[in-house]
Formats: C-alpha cells, structure tokens, sequence
C-alpha cells in the first residue's frame, strides 16, 4: 500500500485537538512536549483545553496544527515511513508536510511557523483586509469576477480548493463587491470568513521581508519525499526550491485542484491520507479526485485503523 500524505492548514484547528494522541502514544507525547518547550508557552494546554478564541489566533492556530500533524506523523512513521511516496500540505500544512519528510526538525519548524503567524496577524492589522467562500458553479470564472471587483478594492483568487470551492481574499470593500458579481454569475453561496487578514494576496506582501528571513536562517533540507508546491502544483525535491516557495505562498494562491490533481496522477492508486484535525483535505481529495482514496488520520482511533489496514 503506497500513501501520499496530506496535512491541513488554518480553520482545522479546535480545542481538545491531540489530547487523545498525547495518552496513547508515546511518540506523540513528545512531540507536544518539545513543542512546548521549542516555544517556551503552553501550546499543548491551549490545544487541549482552549478556549477556541484564542487557539484559532493565527500565531496559536499554526504551530498547534503543526504539533497536531507533526504528533500524527510521529506515531506511525516507524511502520510506515517506507511507503510514503509523497505529500502535500494546505497553506500552513505544507510546512508541516515539509518536516514530516525531513527537511525540517521539528523545534525548527515548530518556530518558523509561529514567526510566520506573528507575520500574517501583524500584517492583517496593520492592513485589514477579508476572505469570502464562493460556493457552487459560476457562469464567469472567479478570477474575472474578482478584476471586476477590484475597482471597488483589490481582490484575487486566494485558495482553489476544489471545482466548486474558490476562497478569494483582499481589502474588504472588493471582497464585498466579488461576493455580490459572485452571486449574480450563480454562486450557491458568498461567505465571509472569520480571518485576521486578506491571506494569501498582495495585502499580505508587507510580512513577506520578515518570513524570507525566518525561512533563510532556518536548518532547511531536502525532503526525503517529494512535497507538491501550493505555488506550482509541482513535485519538490530540492531546498533552494522549498525555500523559494516557501516565501512565494504568502501572497501568492493555493492551488489546491492542482496539487491534488498531480498527486492523483503521478501515484494512481495510493491512499491519500490527512494527518491531522478534521477531514477537511481528505474531503476535498474526493471531490477534485474522485478515482482516489482518502481518509482522515487524527485521532487514536484512525491511527489503528490505518495501521491495522497497514498490516
């Protein structure tokens, strides 16, 4: 059985999230415990406990589900290391899909995505801005939709999730007026976001400085598995690559059809696991994907379905 990995990013995130993992498997219970300490506060407590308010804070939301993959990852890597053939991650997942293959340590990575947090929430605050959902089949396409819109004020596609699913984000008054040419062109629904800011736009340029820097002084390798870029929808292999776009994804669009369309296509037959919170990706997978198999992988009753499956 070959698997392609995936891990979720922001809005997976909810309280309790990893405490099961942290009773049962040793390996997992110390990587909350290094996570704990690689960032000197109680990360694990607010995991387990919350409250939701501030575990969904960008700056908590992205080492938690981090540590919550990473601590996934590390109860079953040892029976299944071997037959990953790939990964992918969402936005902040792809950090994550990039320690699970090696390229990062996990103190490291663990610190890079609180940086990369801290970024994003700043920026956000200094220049509010807004996500909307575009649901359903559209008689333009969104990225149409959104020049349109941008005479009202700048808004871009910002996650291509599935067919059906295009999240755009931007200042706020384009954002509105997409949702509105959105709804006129067919939408099912135009929903707002609850985010700290316009991710994964050019609002987003100002943290771009600060990320290429925490990103260059980081301890980066190689990935021992190719992890499909968010950026190019392609296969990365090499750590000058990563790095690169590793920076570019901040204000640059989740190709997520992409990315799984070329999983799909280069490893026909694997089972695409999500490692993580929720069945968000795994979801998604078969919607972009149908021909392939996923499931979720979060919990301490997954992990023993997928290793009995495994066996």
């Amino acid at each position: 059985m070959e698997l392609v990995l995936l891990f979720p990013g922001q809005g997976s995130q909810k309280p309790g999230m990893g405490r099961d993992l942290a009773d049962a498997f040793p390996e997992a219970a110390a990587v909350f415990a290094e996570a704990d300490r690689a960032l000197a506060t109680p990360l694990t407590r607010l995991m387990f406990d919350g409250p939701a308010e501030e575990l969904t804070l960008t700056h908590n939301a992205q080492p938690a589900l981090l540590a919550h993959g990473a601590a996934v990852w590390a109860a079953v890597r040892g029976r299944l290391a071997d037959r990953v053939r790939a990964a992918a991650g969402h936005s902040l997942g792809e950090f994550t899909a990039y320690h699970a293959g090696g390229a990062f340590t996990l103190t490291s990575a663990l610190r890079l995505v609180r940086r990369r947090g801290e970024l994003m929430y700043e920026t956000g605050v200094a220049r509010p801005g807004a996500m909307a959902a575009i649901l359903g089949q559209l008689a333009e396409p969104v990225d149409v939709l959104c020049e349109r819109a941008s005479t009202a004020g700048l808004v871009v596609p910002a996650n291509y999730n599935a067919p059906e699913q295009t999240v755009i984000s931007g200042e706020v008054a384009g954002v509105e007026r997409a949702m509105v040419l959105a709804k006129q062109a067919g939408a099912k629904r135009a929903v707002r976001l609850q985010v700290s800011g316009a991710f994964h736009s050019p609002l987003m340029e100002p943290a771009r400085t600060g990320l290429a820097a925490a990103i260059d002084g980081a301890d980066l390798h190689g990935p021992a598995f190719p992890v499909v870029s968010n950026v190019s929808a392609e296969p990365v292999r090499d750590a000058a690559d990563a790095r690169r776009l590793l920076i570019e994804q901040l204000t640059s669009p989740v190709r997520w059809t992409d990315v799984v369309g070329t999983l799909a296509a280069r490893y026909a037959g694997a089972l695409f696991v999500e490692m993580g919170p929720g069945s968000v990706l795994a979801g998604l997978v078969k919607r972009i994907a149908p021909g392939a198999e996923a499931v979720a992988c979060g919990t301490v009753a997954e992990v023993n379905q997928l290793l009995e499956r495994a066996a």
